[in-house]
């Protein structure tokens, strides 16, 4: 009895995907719930689960194709017995994959040459085909070569301690100097021997000895939105930025006195991103249409602050939702903030945590960026964008002295909020930095 494997829904508003990978094959077995492919939308990756157990029989969808939500993409024979595809299922399964997956591509023109198998060649192609998309994250920030990790998961899939652990490897190998008859690492390949041409990734180019590569990748879907809602932007608002400095001082002094104090009592450190956070709250009660958003020709005023976090992740930038931020603690924001930026290097964040948002922070600082202006996030009107500390010189009561200063810019559409309106938000927020008490007795 063969069962149908539908898309599960995606989201609010998000009505098909794109097949980033499938992570079994046919003739392997699958329990109940067990993912069997990934799927990459607009904004996060999700698994598709086996609704039952049994054995994949077909992929009716290759990767990188596009698919609806409801689609079939897969049949699972509850009572088929796994072991070896059938010669149609082989062949579905080798069109899944892209050219050269699990083989070591020769160089140009020779490529029907037998090519040298990795040491863990019985493994390679288990690894390339069940990366999961934690793993695949790993794999593109530490840049290395899956075919070539050994993996210690079940049935030999990667982990992503295998991938941190090969990057290790191959960090330390390449610190130390050749020597004659030194072995690689057992869970990397032995590296080319002198003299040998250097090999030629898909997509690249090798010139005689010269290693000038260029390699062509599709841009993932996630990029794709991001760059085409960021120019939507560009064309739609009306934008301006308006910046202003701020000392950090008072701050810096709170965090350092009250951090022993407040970490042993919430089991989180107090960043900057609370004060932060806190302080957009309490200017956006003065400034209102810093928190607001055009709906045709209808302004819409939102009398709760959800705040749009821009984080980093493998694949680009991503801005999961704290909401009701005015609301919360400092300690509720910071727990919040920590959460999503650990889910957005595994790859794990959902759709719901990042939908919506009335107003964006993002902080470059963190980054080394001395100075930005930020892009609006549609459908909001603003956003506040932070900047590393340094410390500059300052005229403080008739002296020049060393104080820990940061940039803040404030991005708005104009089509909405004043000048007058942007400048007086950003005042309320350095006045609230500067002298924290404001956040406690809302002044």
């Amino acid at each position: 009895m063969a069962t149908d494997v539908e898309v599960p829904a995606l989201g609010e508003s998000i009505t098909e995907g794109t097949l980033a990978e499938w992570l079994k094959k046919p003739g392997e077995a699958v329990a109940a719930d067990e993912p069997i492919a990934s799927l990459e939308t607009d904004k996060v990756s999700v698994e598709v689960p086996s609704p039952v157990a049994g054995v994949l029989t077909e992929q009716l969808v290759q990767a990188g194709d596009t698919v609806a939500v409801g689609a079939v993409i897969a049949r699972i024979d509850q009572n088929a017995s796994a072991g070896a595809p059938s010669p149609a299922q082989a062949a579905a399964a080798s069109t899944t994959n892209p050219a050269g997956a699990g083989e070591t591509p020769g160089l140009r023109g020779d490529a029907a040459s037998p090519q040298p198998t990795p040491a863990n060649a019985e493994t390679s192609d288990d690894n390339i085909t069940t990366l999961s998309p934690a793993v695949r994250r790993a794999v593109l920030e530490y840049h290395v070569d899956p075919t070539r990790i050994r993996g210690s998961g079940k049935d030999g899939r990667l982990t992503k301690d295998d991938v941190i652990a090969a990057a290790e490897a191959q960090k330390s190998q390449a610190s130390i100097p050749a020597q004659t008859g030194a072995e690689a690492p057992s869970s990397l390949v032995t590296p080319a021997k002198a003299g040998a041409q250097p090999e030629e990734k898909p997509g690249s180019r090798v010139r005689g000895n010269d290693e000038r590569r260029e390699e062509r990748v599709k841009m993932s879907r996630l990029r794709q939105t991001i760059a085409k809602r960021l120019k939507e932007a560009q064309n739609t608002a009306a934008m301006l930025t308006t910046f202003n400095d701020v000392d950090m001082s008072a701050v810096i002094d709170a965090r350092s006195r009250y951090k022993d104090l407040f970490e042993k009592k919430h089991g989180i450190r107090l960043g900057f991103m609370g004060f932060f956070v806190k302080a957009c709250a309490l200017a956006a009660k003065d400034v209102p249409s810093v928190n607001a958003s055009l709906e045709g020709d209808e302004i819409v005023y939102h009398d709760y602050l959800d705040v749009s976090v821009a984080v980093s992740a493998p694949k680009g930038l991503v801005v999961p939702v704290v909401r009701n931020a005015d609301r919360m603690s400092f300690a509720e924001i910071e727990k919040t903030i920590a959460a999503y930026g650990k889910k957005a290097k595994e790859g794990t964040l959902t759709v719901d945590e990042m939908s919506g948002g009335t107003f964006t922070i993002s902080n470059g600082g963190v980054f080394g960026s001395l100075l930005s202006t930020p892009i609006i996030n549609p459908p909001q009107s603003a956003v506040l964008g932070m900047h590393r500390i340094e410390e500059r010189p300052v005229v403080k009561d008739g002296q020049i002295v060393a104080r820990p200063m940061m940039y803040l810019a404030l991005s708005y559409d104009h089509r909405l909020i004043d000048g007058r309106e942007a400048v007086t938000f950003l005042v309320r927020v350095k006045e609230a930095i500067e002298d924290p008490t404001r956040l406690l007795i809302d002044l």
